[in-house]
């Protein structure tokens, strides 16, 4: 269990390997223009109705493991670095989290071109790309594009994504959710690629989604455990050799 020391800052024993994934799957996102300078990625502590998340005012651009702060479910902090303050939507994180036990991992973002899809009439964000199928129960959007600062307005959010993976909040932003950081991390890229592989087919013609009958076919034969695998050390693999992750940190 972390605890503040005198200086204010946590004692990292056990948190570890959370806090270098979370630290890393927000570079990464971040590096990607997935993630630009607002947004988070939280990931719940095992045993225990708390977990990690950013600071407010950290730059997502230099995140580090030590910066992050440990709150619970009410969107207290419990621990983290003195002088800092949790971001507004705290209460987004925690409330999905306790209404969720199958969630380890979520991210926040605002990527423009997928977040078009809530500002036009009759035209939703469907499962184009093969990876989508991710989001065959449905990718539900919120009406409320208010920021989610208390915790009304975040059992309102974990209501509206109910039992699925992945939620739009109109004229705002996305919110991914997955069972550990690294498939948080595959997910938000899957989800991103398909919201622009969307936005550009609807430029052409009319948009072909996924069928029923596609979905169960690709299922059929996809492995989770092993793409997810592949997919975060690709990133992980890049983001050290061009210096954006230390090499020290273990990711795995």
């Amino acid at each position: 269990m972390a605890q503040t020391s005198d200086a204010g800052h946590a004692d990292l024993t056990g948190d570890n390997l959370l806090r270098e994934q979370v630290a890393a799957c927000t570079l990464l996102l971040n590096d990607l223009k997935i993630m630009a300078y607002s947004g988070h990625v939280s990931a719940r502590l095992p045993g225990r109705d708390a977990y990690l998340i950013q600071p407010f005012d950290q730059p997502r651009s230099g995140l580090r493991p030590e910066h992050l702060l440990i709150c619970d479910y009410d969107g207290k902090v419990i621990s983290g670095p003195s002088n800092v303050r949790a971001p507004a939507e705290v209460y987004l994180h925690g409330e999905i989290l306790r209404s969720r036990p199958d969630v380890n991992a979520i991210a926040h973002f605002h990527h423009d071109i997928t977040n078009v899809f809530t500002l036009v009439e009759d035209t939703p964000l469907l499962p184009l790309k093969n990876h989508a199928v991710r989001w065959a129960s449905g990718i539900p959007v919120h009406a409320d594009p208010s920021h989610v600062a208390n915790s009304e307005l975040g059992r309102a959010v974990a209501k509206t994504l109910g039992p699925h993976h992945a939620m739009q909040i109109r004229a705002h932003g996305q919110i991914i959710t997955a069972e550990s950081v690294p498939a948080l991390l595959v997910d938000s890229v899957h989800f991103v690629e398909n919201g622009e592989a969307m936005y550009h087919a609807a430029a052409i013609g009319r948009v072909k989604a996924l069928t029923d009958a596609d979905m169960a076919a690709f299922q059929r034969d996809f492995k989770r455990v092993p793409h997810v695998s592949k997919l975060w050390r690709y990133y992980v693999e890049g983001g050290v050799k061009s210096g954006l992750l230390p090499k020290d940190w273990v990711l795995e």
